[in-house]
């Protein structure tokens, strides 16, 4: 099987290899199945997509819509090439799935418009799925309602032109959609589990994602949750986009 591409974007080495870990974990991919470039720690190599079988775009502190003069160099150079990569992915129509930064990537790619409108505290939040998630290849195997964990600062306030919303909720009404037939984002991160989200939030405590003051009862909130369907969505894409 050809491998999978990650690409993270995280600078705590803690967050990126719980993020990895939390990602193999969910497709049920092995290390050599799932290579993982950071892109924050340099430029991002060349890419062959015909190297791969799809390709997963991860979390970050990063936020697309903050101001220009506001982003670091980094994040600039990050943006700048990962923006010129999933135009290839969109002109070929090759499995992507974007995960929270995904989303933002994703939308502002696709002509969409992300900004501070729907906003999350980290936790969890109820995901609720569209008709047209019934028809689609990867969400048809979800159940029409679930718990998922978030954490985010930016949303989708306004679809790409052409998408499909696949799930919302009363918090943000856009958790999810499709581009194309094969690019995928959500708003929620399907790779966290209950101690994933406990090691992110204390790494991120003082990054803005929710009231330090409020931790006791967001890591209640996660200790009650039943987060088992966002997984689902990983190993569907998998399995759906693998090719020897």
């Amino acid at each position: 099987m050809k491998p999978f591409l990650l690409l993270a974007a995280r600078s705590e080495d803690e967050a990126a290899d719980d993020e990895y870990a939390g990602f193999l974990e969910s497709t049920g991919l092995a290390p050599h199945q799932l290579t993982r470039v950071r892109v924050e720690a340099a430029p991002l190599p060349e890419i062959n997509l015909d190297d791969y079988s799809g390709i997963i775009v991860g979390g970050s502190p990063f936020n697309v819509s903050d101001p220009a003069d506001a982003k670091s160099d980094t994040q600039t150079r990050v943006e700048r090439e990962l923006w010129d990569l999933i135009d290839d992915v969109l002109a070929r129509d090759f499995p992507l799935f974007g995960a929270c930064y995904g989303v933002g990537l994703l939308t502002s790619a696709g002509g969409g418009v992300v900004d501070g409108t729907w906003p999350e505290e980290a936790g969890p939040t109820r995901v609720t799925l569209t008709d047209a998630a019934a028809e689609d290849q990867l969400f048809r195997h979800l159940e029409g309602s679930f718990d998922a964990f978030v954490g985010h600062k930016e949303a989708c306030s306004t679809l790409p032109p052409g998408a499909v919303l696949l799930a919302g909720g009363e918090a943000c009404p856009v958790q999810a959609f499709r581009l194309g037939r094969n690019a995928y984002a959500t708003q929620f991160h399907p790779e966290l589990t209950r101690s994933g989200i406990l090691t992110r939030i204390r790494i991120y405590k003082n990054n803005g994602y929710f009231d330090p003051d409020a931790i006791d009862d967001i890591i209640a909130a996660i200790g009650s949750s039943q987060v088992t369907e966002p997984a689902r969505l990983l190993r569907a894409f998998v399995e759906t986009f693998a090719v020897d």
